[in-house]
């Protein structure tokens, strides 16, 4: 029982450092504010579930699931961090389950919560995601999670119970699927918590798969963000959770695109290398258990595609033709996208690495970022949407320094393409 002490002290001190708890009457400058609803639905551990529905609601919303850290609640969550406003702003539906259990942190240990449709939590905040979809008309399609400590545990835990149920996740200073899981009805695993437990990806995988016998269908992608200095859930867990959730989409251990989009952020991206890659890590560095701060909600919207940018079109729905001509230093290339797709490609983002030696001097009909190595060119204003059976060219100059050959591979908004 120590042990659960020290955690909900170490948790209640992040909490107050990043000013996550406070008054639960406060409301958006928005007239939407956030309601409890009772009745939803089976709720086997008897959570309570705030929901917040903004003014400008969207038809055919999408549905975020925010989960809070231990000793927190829904309505703390919902005050304590931007998806409310990122809500206003995008219009879709976000839902706060609160835990009920003392010290309020989620069951992401149990045999009941690590498998689909047991007999915890996890049922209980999929009856939530179930009661918004028929009530509000809500887009099955579009259903995420996002959580920090205790419940970036339970994004973990969720997308690996009901794949069906969710699109991706962001889980903010959490553990792999099934790490914390115990047998003798404790809700506390140090091993876990301290960074001890290390299996294999397949290992980790394993784990993932077996919630849900049987499943086969597309698996949830997954954001994950840690600090550096994390002293509660150690960092150790993030590596684990990257070999967990790359195993799990069938994708290797080495990133295929690396950046900083914030001086102390390490972002990683695995099996693609656009805003949508199956799986998406940030270190933090210099950073304890305090997350998620400024900025870091915006990059969630940007994954789930809840930003207004881009949306992944179905594995293999678009072809690439690349042609280049060269002289001497210089060469141009002229890429043809198409959407093989029966749906609209809305924003996209084509991802390519340049053979060593070629650097973008101008470009048209996109821009170009970098010059060099892992280049994405994002639309323009004017060719953002790309209709089923439609195309849009793009080119760019280049030098080079010999070598004229074509990048061999391309991804349209983190989905690989076919190249002709």
């Amino acid at each position: 029982m120590h042990r659960i002490s020290a955690l909900l002290r170490g948790l209640l001190t992040a909490v107050l450092l990043t000013g996550g708890i406070v008054a639960a009457t406060s409301s958006p400058a928005s007239a939407a504010a956030l309601t409890e609803v009772t009745n939803f639905g089976a709720n086997p551990t008897g959570l309570r579930m705030h929901l917040y529905v903004p003014d400008s609601v969207t038809t055919r919303p999408a549905v975020l699931v925010a989960i809070h850290y231990c000793t927190g609640s829904g309505p703390a969550f919902h005050s304590g961090t931007e998806f409310a406003a990122l809500a206003d702003q995008r219009g879709f539906i976000v839902v706060y389950p609160s835990a009920t259990r003392s010290g309020a942190c989620f069951d992401v240990s149990s045999p009941g919560a690590l498998r689909h449709n047991g007999d915890s939590d996890p049922v209980g905040i999929v009856s939530m995601v179930s009661y918004v979809l028929r009530t509000y008309n809500a887009d099955p399609a579009r259903v995420f999670a996002t959580g920090a400590s205790s419940g970036a545990m339970m994004t973990n835990v969720l997308l690996g119970d009901y794949p069906d149920v969710f699109k991706a996740g962001a889980a903010f200073m959490g553990v792999p699927f099934a790490c914390f899981a115990t047998t003798d009805g404790s809700g506390w695993n140090s091993a876990c918590a301290n960074g001890q437990i290390s299996k294999s990806p397949q290992e980790w995988g394993d784990l993932a798969r077996a919630a849900y016998p049987g499943y086969t269908g597309v698996r949830p992608r997954m954001q994950l963000w840690h600090g550096t200095l994390d002293d509660i859930l150690r960092y150790p867990n993030f590596g684990e959770e990257i070999k967990q959730w790359t195993n799990v989409h069938g994708v290797g251990q080495t990133p295929s695109y690396t950046d900083s989009p914030q001086p102390n952020w390490t972002r990683t991206r695995y099996g693609g290398t656009g805003t949508t890659a199956p799986v998406e890590a940030i270190s933090v560095a210099n950073t304890g258990h305090n997350l998620p701060q400024g900025g870091m909600a915006a990059a969630v919207l940007a994954f789930f595609g809840l930003d207004g940018g881009t949306t992944p079109p179905p594995a293999g729905a678009c072809r690439i033709t690349y042609t280049v001509s060269s002289w001497n230093t210089g060469l141009t290339a002229s890429v043809t996208i198409a959407n093989t797709a029966a749906t609209s490609v809305n924003g996209w983002a084509l991802a390519f690495t340049l053979p060593a030696g070629q650097t973008i001097t101008s470009g048209w009909n996109a821009a170009y970022s970098p010059a060099g190595g892992q280049v994405t060119a994002r639309n323009a204003s004017y060719n953002a949407a790309i209709a089923p059976g439609a195309s849009v060219n793009i080119g760019f100059q280049a030098t080079h320094t010999g070598n004229t050959g074509e990048p061999s591979a391309f991804t349209l908004n983190g989905t690989a393409c076919t190249v002709v």
